[in-house]
């Protein structure tokens, strides 16, 4: 009989590379949850309408379910982190311990729960899971969405100890690929990067020195975890770092796009912009431990690939609008 998944968020980044990975398996049946965004054309996957902020909604789409990935998020841009920080922190708040009961008096069989790193502090060596120090005051632009994930990842751990459902919290590090945002006003640092390089006419302006460092790690690679933790997880609690497992300094990730996109763009960096040196990136030796996983996808592959779907999906799009502004 096959497993049924429920796979909440199945219109964003993560959760739409999920489902169109998962809906690919014969062993399972795979139901995703939208909330505003309309459905998008995916063979074998049931779709469902649904308010996470509700509880009968949850009620209605939970039902029969066996495992529950949980992508569902208010999300947005680093500009929405420094402006509306507080966007982040209610409605995932409320939507994660609703659907964390639900799955607690449905006896769902296993909960996977995307928690990220913004709780970590800057260093030049690895970080494990046990290196968060909660006497280390997070970051000013973090403490919101950074304790709504430190929550839930408690929320997690307080109900697989009361039944007998297995949680999974994975803190991974910056994600890109296929699906991501690629629009200035809700990207990240890679997806703003490469619409930048690629509607760049003649040069990049890179904001202070760009040494700032972050671990980078392909999509394909996270669906890739979360089905090996659905496979293995030895406990009913996990929290695992997922990430590639080193740090690429901005500077040089815009040197890289910009070869590979094969654009005669000259690099300049505008000093009088602030740059703080840090870095970040994980040690994911528990997850290669119990659970065999890797990374696949080496950088500049995913660049490659990353920059193709692009051309594919969004250069065409963008050609028929006014050019972006080029700075970083």
């Amino acid at each position: 009989m096959k497993q049924k998944v429920l796979i909440c968020g199945a219109t964003g980044f993560i959760g739409r590379n999920l489902t169109e990975q998962l809906s690919k398996r014969p062993d399972l049946e795979v139901h995703a949850v939208r909330f505003q965004r309309p459905p998008y054309a995916c063979e074998n996957v049931i779709w469902h309408q649904a308010d996470l902020r509700k509880p009968e909604d949850i009620e209605r789409v939970i039902d029969g379910i066996d495992i529950i990935i949980q992508a569902a998020a208010t999300t947005s841009g680093s500009k929405d982190i420094v402006a509306r920080p507080y966007i982040h922190v209610t409605d995932n708040a409320i939507m994660n311990s609703y659907l964390f009961r639900a799955a607690f008096l449905h006896n769902v069989k296993q909960v996977v729960f995307f928690s990220c790193t913004v709780m970590y502090q800057s260093s030049d060596t690895a970080l494990k899971e046990t290196d968060f120090n909660a006497n280390n005051p997070l970051h000013p632009r973090y403490v919101g969405v950074g304790n709504t994930k430190l929550y839930v990842e408690k929320m997690c751990e307080f109900y697989a100890g009361i039944s007998d459902t297995k949680f999974t919290a994975i803190r991974h590090s910056n994600i890109y690929g296929p699906h991501d945002k690629y629009d200035l006003e809700r990207s990240h640092v890679f997806g703003a990067t490469i619409t930048k390089v690629m509607t760049a006419k003649d040069k990049m302006v890179v904001w202070g020195s760009g040494e700032e460092e972050r671990d980078l790690l392909h999509v394909d690679d996270l669906v890739r975890f979360v089905e090996l933790a659905i496979e293995r997880q030895p406990e009913k609690y996990r929290l695992y770092n997922c990430g590639y497992g080193e740090a690429v300094a901005i500077k040089d990730l815009v040197k890289k796009i910009v070869a590979h996109a094969g654009k005669p763009l000259h690099i300049e960096h505008d000093l009088s912009q602030p740059t703080i040196k840090t870095s970040l990136f994980l040690d994911c030796s528990l997850a290669k431990k119990e659970l065999g996983w890797d990374v696949n996808v080496k950088l500049d592959d995913g660049i490659i690939r990353t920059l193709q779907w692009w051309e594919a999906h969004i250069g065409s799009q963008l050609k028929r609008v006014a050019p972006v502004h080029d700075k970083i």
